[in-house]
C-alpha cells in the first residue's frame, strides 16, 4: 500500500510501501504527519493515486501534473525538487549535474540530502537522481537503494548502458 497525505493546497507527502507491510506504512505515516486523519481522497488525489500506481507499473507519466503543496519545504528544497521534477521517466541525472544546475558543483551533498528528505517520492522522482558515477547512492524508500533500482528498471533507465538486475 502506498499512502498519500494531502491537503487543501495539494499533496503534502508520500510513503511508498513499507517491506513490512500494510501496517508499517500507516505507522510511518502517522509518525511523518502526526495531525493526519484518514479519510477518502478527493477527486485530485484520486487521480494522483491512479498516476503513481501508473509509474510504478511501468506507465511513463513523469507526474508533474501532481500539485505539490510546498508550504512546508525551504526554498532551496524547492529549486532541487523542480529541477528533478523535470527529469523524465527513463533518464537520470547525478546530484552533482544538480548542484551545477544550481549554479554550484559543491553543493552535490546539499542536493543528495535535500532528495534524502523529499517527502513527495515518486512524485518528485528522486529514484532518478544518482550519485557520482551513476552509483544508485542512497534512498529513503523502504528497500532502499534496491528500490531505487527497480524503480529505474520499470523506467527502463539504463545509466551508463548499465544492465537490468532484475
Amino acid at each position: 500500500m502506498c499512502a498519500l497525505a494531502w491537503g487543501p493546497h495539494g499533496l503534502v507527502g508520500v510513503q511508498l510501501p513499507a517491506d513490512e507491510g500494510e501496517p508499517a506504512t500507516r505507522a510511518r505515516m502517522k509518525r511523518r504527519f502526526p495531525d493526519l486523519r484518514e479519510g477518502p481522497p478527493n477527486e485530485a488525489a484520486r487521480h494522483a493515486i491512479v498516476a503513481i500506481q501508473g509509474l510504478l507499473q511501468g506507465v511513463h507519466d513523469d507526474l508533474r501534473h501532481i500539485e505539490l503543496d510546498m508550504r512546508g519545504v525551504s526554498e532551496f528544497h524547492q529549486r532541487i525538487y523542480a529541477i528533478a521534477r523535470r527529469i523524465p521517466p527513463g533518464q537520470t541525472r547525478t546530484y552533482g549535474e544538480i548542484a551545477e544546475e544550481l549554479g554550484d558543483k559543491g553543493l552535490s551533498r546539499a542536493v543528495g540530502q535535500a532528495m534524502g528528505h523529499n517527502p513527495f517520492a515518486p512524485v518528485v522522482p528522486c529514484h532518478r537522481v544518482l550519485a557520482a558515477g551513476n552509483k544508485p547512492g542512497g534512498f529513503s524508500a523502504g528497500g532502499g537503494a534496491l528500490t531505487k533500482l527497480r524503480m529505474l528498471d520499470i523506467e527502463d533507465a539504463r545509466p551508463n548502458g548499465m544492465a537490468s538486475l532484475f
